[in-house]
């Protein structure tokens, strides 16, 4: 972070960068001493601030959609676009090549936004505003999320904080995104199998389809979930039944996927159900060095749609191959890992850009506001890399690990998979529970400074 910081920030408009930067830090710093000052003991009070914390969220965050342009730019265009064909009945691929023929698993956002179509008529304030009640309901289960692993409303108070100033986590409301919608269902199945009862661990199969449905990265929060109910459920606890009630969740949803993929087939939406038809595609994009593992034009030349899957497959591989023959011969894989980890978690997200905010503001309003975006991902990497030291030197409940598994899960792949900064969107309310931890121990350090030198 501060290798892109200084890069980008530091040497351009410095003295301007500079002011906002203390100017944005004093007030995290003053509103954040406000709430740990907030008495805690009282639940009619917790209520009351948490309230008020996502209500200023809700007005700043319709505020921003009002003030943006209504164009849906790329993918999130295809599926405003491709939706009202659903309830037409008119096919959302005409070829195998076709982006819902390849990327069949993006058939159930679709559904979802053709739902709202139904609903609300084809209005995009509608999915902006949703956009903007799942955010404020993902800082609600990021409240109560921070409480199941360190029991502090404190921290719970300062995670919301830190979430909900960060631009570069909200700002793609305006967009047909599934980002927001699959984050909360993911974090409501957490809070689910953390409840540990019966009831909670079939509901969060439940919720875990949906999430899978709507944003389809399945596998790294199984991942993690299996890993946690190995090693901390019923290895260190030694809770077996616990291990048990966890593939049960997982279980139902197994039956539940495979009942919507069939559902797809047989109705006639989507003949490829909800499968990777492309899974090359990643990989060859995620491997290339030049392009740091992101999205890049030269490789989207390089396959051409008008030819059918099976030929455009064989290329694929081929591409792939010659990436690989690329990292080994010139010994790049630790480089290459290195500068996607920074692409990925330390660069902007792009969320603003994504808005296209310049079409309708100025040049220099528009540095401002990505430089304020930033800074929200900024201080939630510096606060979020002091809460991580401090785990190392406090008890903590082990729910954390069903939070930090699924984003070490999703790290991992993101190595050899196409990368991009908006790709940690769903993931930075885990993180700003770490934040929130590690800027409620920066308060601490302040104050046992005080009273020593008193």
């Amino acid at each position: 972070m501060m290798t892109f910081y200084f890069k980008n920030f530091a040497l351009t408009n410095s003295l301007r960068n500079l002011f906002l930067l203390i100017i944005f830090l004093v007030l995290v710093l003053v509103v954040g001493y406000i709430l740990t000052k907030i008495k805690t003991d009282d639940k009619k009070i917790n209520t009351f601030v948490l309230l008020g914390l996502l209500l200023i969220f809700i007005i700043v965050a319709t505020t921003w959609i009002l003030n943006v342009p209504n164009q849906q730019l790329s993918d999130f265009g295809n599926f405003w676009s491709r939706a009202p064909g659903i309830l037409n009945g008119t096919k959302i691929y005409a070829r195998d090549t076709d982006y819902f023929a390849k990327y069949a698993y993006q058939t159930g956002f679709i559904i979802y936004v053709a739902a709202v179509i139904k609903v609300f008529g084809y209005n995009i304030f509608a999915i902006q505003f949703l956009n903007v009640i799942y955010q404020a309901l993902i800082l609600l289960f990021t409240y109560l999320l921070t409480l199941k692993a360190f029991n502090k409303v404190i921290v719970a108070r300062l995670s919301v904080l830190l979430l909900m100033i960060n631009l570069d986590w909200f700002a793609l409301n305006s967009q047909t995104s599934n980002q927001y919608l699959g984050s909360l269902l993911y974090l409501i199945t957490f809070y689910l199998l953390m409840n540990d009862k019966l009831w909670s661990y079939l509901l969060a199969g439940v919720t875990l389809t949906a999430g899978c449905l709507i944003r389809p990265i399945g596998p790294v929060i199984i991942a993690g979930i299996v890993v946690f109910a190995i090693i901390y459920v019923w290895l260190k606890h030694h809770n077996f039944k616990s291990a048990l009630k966890i593939i049960l969740s997982l279980l139902v949803y197994l039956l539940l996927f495979s009942l919507a993929g069939w559902g797809l087939k047989a109705s006639g939406i989507n003949t490829y159900g909800l499968s990777n038809h492309d899974p090359e595609w990643k990989f060859m994009t995620g491997l290339h060095y030049q392009s740091t593992g992101t999205y890049s034009p030269d490789m989207n030349d390089f396959i051409d749609d008008n030819k059918p899957r099976s030929v455009t497959k064989k290329i694929e591989q081929k591409q792939i191959k010659h990436e690989i023959h690329y990292l080994n011969n010139n010994h790049l894989w630790l480089k290459f890992f290195i500068n996607k980890t920074q692409l990925l978690w330390s660069t902007p997200t792009m969320a603003t850009d994504f808005t296209n905010y310049g079409a309708n503001h100025s040049p220099n309003t528009v540095q401002k506001i990505n430089f304020l975006a930033y800074l929200g991902s900024v201080f939630m990497i510096i606060f979020s890399w002091i809460g991580s030291l401090d785990l190392f030197k406090h008890k903590f409940n082990d729910n954390l690990y069903l939070l930090i598994l699924p984003l070490m899960a999703f790290a991992v792949a993101q190595l050899i998979i196409e990368v991009q900064g908006r790709y940690r969107i769903e993931f930075l309310p885990i993180i700003a529970i770490l934040a929130g931890l590690g800027l409620y121990q920066c308060f601490n350090f302040f104050k046992r400074n005080k009273l020593k030198s008193i």
